[in-house]
């Protein structure tokens, strides 16, 4: 084997050929922070288009729920299914997207324990671009959970009093605080080793959030002592909010709190999400 040398004619140097194969003219200009959050948006959307049986979370078990709650206990809680259709179907609406919301967390863990995350941290991008990537796909899922409930609903003979606005406002005021307590699973997804630890701890903090509300019954049915715990449990004013944003009966307080607990949430676990997505 023979090595051309720099005083040979067939010589050229290192910087030379190295000039010949990169672009010509001025590096394109650094990604906004909108336009690398829709990218990174627009790649969790790729997932659910390569994989659509991620879809059957958001289609099969809001479904199940709906018909399994409504036909279950309506007539002991109610009187009749149709009376409880009309408190309930916003209720597992509420439960089935912010169940869904785990599902955040999963995905983080994945991309971390596949070295994705390692070639993120590299590209020049607002940093935490890739995480509300993450939540932006997410809030698709959200809609499509949403849009399958309410037409369920409306077959079995829900009749929102608040109109199409009404029902658009409270899917609305759901997914906002959907992606804003979807921070939270972003947190627990870069702090857990496993997927299976990201499940069994979600599950540990939606169950009791979820069932200890007003979701499926009225909270003064309750003991004393649990509606406590429910008046200040934040599902319990989301779910107040879409169902009387729904009904045509909101209670003004109710969206405010809502408000205040979504601020609450992206500004703790958004902060802490991204220190440790930053030391990770």
């Amino acid at each position: 084997m023979t090595t051309t040398t720099a005083t040979e004619p067939g010589y050229v140097p290192a910087s030379e050929s190295l000039s010949a194969v990169l672009a010509k003219g001025e590096p394109p200009p650094r990604p906004s922070a909108l336009a690398a959050s829709m990218a990174f948006g627009w790649r969790a959307m790729l997932k659910i288009k390569h994989v659509p049986e991620q879809l059957f979370d958001v289609t099969a078990f809001p479904i199940m729920m709906t018909l399994m709650f409504t036909y279950l206990l309506g007539g002991a809680l109610a009187g009749s299914t149709g009376e409880y259709l009309t408190y309930v179907l916003p209720g597992i609406l509420v439960m089935s997207v912010v169940m869904t919301t785990m599902y955040t967390g999963l995905a983080v863990n994945t991309d971390i324990e596949k070295g994705v995350f390692d070639r993120f941290r590299t590209l020049p991008i607002w940093r935490p671009a890739p995480m509300v990537g993450y939540l932006l796909g997410d809030a698709f899922r959200y809609t499509m959970a949403s849009v399958t409930i309410l037409v369920l609903g409306l077959i079995m003979g829900f009749r929102p009093e608040g109109g199409i606005l009404g029902v658009l406002a409270g899917v609305g005021v759901l997914v906002v605080f959907s992606f804003a307590f979807s921070w939270l699973w972003t947190m627990f997804g870069l702090l857990l080793r496993s997927e299976k630890s990201v499940m069994g701890v979600s599950m540990m903090v939606l169950f009791p959030g979820t069932f200890l509300s007003n979701i499926l019954v009225m909270p003064e049915t309750m003991p004393g002592w649990l509606q406590g715990f429910v008046s200040v449990n934040p599902i319990t004013h989301v779910a107040a909010s879409v169902r009387g944003l729904m009904n045509g009966n909101l209670d003004p307080a109710e969206l405010m709190w809502t408000g205040i607990a979504s601020a609450v949430l992206i500004v703790v676990f958004g902060t802490l999400t991204m220190r440790l997505y930053n030391r990770k």
